[in-house]
């Protein structure tokens, strides 16, 4: 039996909110649980961009939380896509189910050092931190190991990068984009990535915009655009393994940019979509 550890509940607005004044905006989600439809879930961010000029707070706390100024992603551990396969298997067996008893959801979110659902029920929470599965319900928390092929350095990683695609893709979510039907940004256990659904459907315009963390085609995560129906011709469209565009973690790492690298991928292909009449 792993040994159960009890710690400080967390509630990431109300952190944010304490260092950067009234009105912050997150990533994370937070407490309480939203019992609505559709989406049982809270929306921090409420499809706004995330800069807050004129706030304080110190630079290190919010890149963090990948508020800004923005970190770099770093080259991965020897470890990770055996992490990453223990913590998918993790995500689609216990915490995803754990929500979906309540309220039939099983959209996760990134949160700080890993990855986790919405509060739900009674406000609980599982999440993975750093490696660590911690259960919080109200004021109370514990955090337990999961499984010796875990490696830490490697699930703050997987973190980093969930982290670093949410903050991305919640900056399309708010761009232009905002106009073309946005879902919100979810984490999904089955895939293991993160992604926002953009466009009209009825025009065929409308397609899945993630990041993954790497599959059965790809050692490492990588940056994804899946449309719903034709797919465009162009060299952008010649991803391995899917019909659609991607960007590989290598491509990031060598970027002077990572930020502006991504949101370029994203918005060249929303474009891409964009451009095509209904019916072509």
């Amino acid at each position: 039996m792993p040994e159960i550890e009890e710690i400080a509940p967390r509630n990431a607005r109300e952190e944010a909110r304490r260092v950067l004044g009234p009105g912050a905006r997150v990533l994370e989600p937070s407490p309480p649980a939203v019992a609505e439809p559709p989406w049982f879930a809270d929306d921090p961010t409420e499809g706004r961009p995330l800069d807050q000029p004129g706030r304080g707070g110190g630079a290190d706390w919010r890149a963090a939380r990948w508020l800004g100024p923005y970190r770099r992603l770093e080259s991965l551990p020897a470890a990770f896509a055996v992490t990453r396969l223990a913590l998918h298997r993790l995500a689609e067996t216990e915490i995803s189910p754990a929500r979906a008893a309540l309220n039939g959801k099983i959209g996760l979110r990134w949160t700080l050092g890993g990855f986790g659902t919405p509060f739900f029920g009674e406000d609980e929470q599982l999440r993975v931190e750093h490696g660590a599965l911690v259960r919080q319900r109200g004021d109370r928390a514990t955090r337990a190991a999961v499984a010796d092929s875990v490696d830490r350095g490697a699930a703050t990683a997987l973190g980093e990068f969930y982290g670093f695609a949410t903050s991305v893709l919640e900056a399309l979510r708010a761009g232009p984009a905002a106009a073309l039907e946005p879902s919100r940004v979810q984490l999904w256990p089955e895939h293991f990535d993160v992604s926002v659904e953009l466009g009209s459907q009825a025009a065929g315009r409308r397609a899945g915009y993630g990041a993954s963390p790497g599959d059965g085609e790809h050692d490492e995560p990588y940056l994804y655009v899946v449309p719903w129906g034709e797919v465009p011709n162009g060299p952008r469209w010649q991803a391995r393994g899917f019909a659609g565009a991607e960007l590989g973690y290598g491509a990031l790492l060598d970027a002077a940019d990572q930020r502006a690298l991504a949101l370029e991928f994203f918005e060249g292909a929303l474009s891409d979509l964009e451009a095509r009449r209904i019916g072509a």
